[in-house]
């Protein structure tokens, strides 16, 4: 398996990660084998949340005994100083470990949550305190809106930032310059696009083909998608003429039907959290999280069914997406 620095963190991890949210879905038999298969293979990244439901539990009962054999990220999305602390306790007990090597604020929507996160009494703060009591290493951001990193990055807050990347989400490019420019490591998020991409070599090539990317965290729930996934970080080629091709006549199928989520549409009259919409959407129909998917989209004060179809949203999508009628599409999956 290759490696790469992640960033100036000293930390050299495997260009191949274990993304954690599928394993929520599956019991501890099927944790501990696909550890096994990681250690086996060379990954030695790892990346959960506290939002992945049982996700932290089960990866660290997995890691028993070898946590030293991984370097352990996972994140939250609480805003507050206070929040945030009492997050990172229930991380540290979930993963059995007195030391998370990286800690993420998680989907950083816009500036403004930026801002809260990093001022006086934000989360940001727990995560300094925390990183000084020896209790995490290191301190990085998610989002999937490229201004709110672009902004971020150049605070020198940041160790590490997790952003999108795949065949057909690649308006980061510029984002991931200028953040190894700066020394800081980059976490490729959906690898696959939500499932949309199905040529998982090809996809994972295409991603570490960019020097810049430290590495990328495809969700893993078995030991045969580790060999898989494992393989690409193995053997990293340039692509072919054909490959090449082939990706970017892709890009150009998905172009009208596939949300970045970069959040440019909002903000909303009614009150939808767009992006969110068409997130939940993808893991109701290609992540096979069906169940989890139903409770957070039913959980939310305000769903795709609220859409008046005003249509203030599409002038303002860089992507010219149809998302009326996208919306309607995901209320008549949830049935709301």
């Amino acid at each position: 398996m290759q490696k790469r620095n992640l960033g100036n963190t000293g930390l050299e991890v495997s260009v191949i990660g274990l993304g954690g949210i599928p394993i929520q879905r599956f019991n501890q038999d099927i944790a501990n084998e696909v550890i096994d298969e990681c250690v086996k293979q060379g990954v030695n990244f790892i990346d959960s949340a506290r939002g992945y439901g049982a996700s932290e539990e089960l990866l660290g009962n997995a890691l028993i005994g070898r946590r030293d054999q991984f370097y352990l990220a996972t994140k939250s999305p609480a805003k507050t100083k206070e929040a945030m602390a009492e997050e990172i306790e229930k991380s540290l007990k979930a993963f059995q470990t007195d030391y998370i090597d990286v800690y993420q604020c998680h989907f950083i929507k816009d500036l403004e949550q930026l801002s809260m996160i990093t001022g006086e009494g934000g989360a940001y703060e727990a995560l300094l305190e925390a990183k000084k009591a020896g209790k995490i290493g290191h301190i990085g951001a998610t989002a999937h809106n490229k201004d709110v990193l672009l902004k971020a990055i150049e605070s020198g807050l940041w160790e590490t930032i997790q952003f999108p990347y795949n065949f057909v989400e690649i308006q980061g490019l510029d984002l991931f310059k200028r953040a190894h420019e700066l020394g800081i490591g980059i976490l490729v998020m959906k690898p696959l696009a939500g499932g949309a991409i199905e040529n998982v070599n090809l996809s994972l090539q295409f991603i570490l083909n960019n020097d810049h990317i430290t590495v990328t965290i495809p969700g893993m729930e078995s030991k045969e998608q580790v060999i898989q996934n494992a393989a690409a970080g193995k053997d990293i080629r340039p692509l072919t003429a054909e490959q090449i091709e082939f990706i970017d006549s892709f890009r150009v199928k998905m172009g009208n039907n596939f949300c970045r989520r970069c959040g440019y549409c909002g903000p909303c009259p009614e009150g939808i959290d767009i992006p969110s919409m068409f997130s939940l959407d993808a893991y109701l129909t290609r992540y096979d999280l069906k169940d989890w998917a139903i409770s957070r989209y039913m959980a939310l004060p305000v769903t795709a069914g609220s859409c008046t179809k005003c249509g203030a949203c599409e002038p303002k999508c860089p992507y010219d997406l149809e998302i009326r009628s996208m919306l309607e599409e995901v209320a008549a999956r949830f049935g709301k």
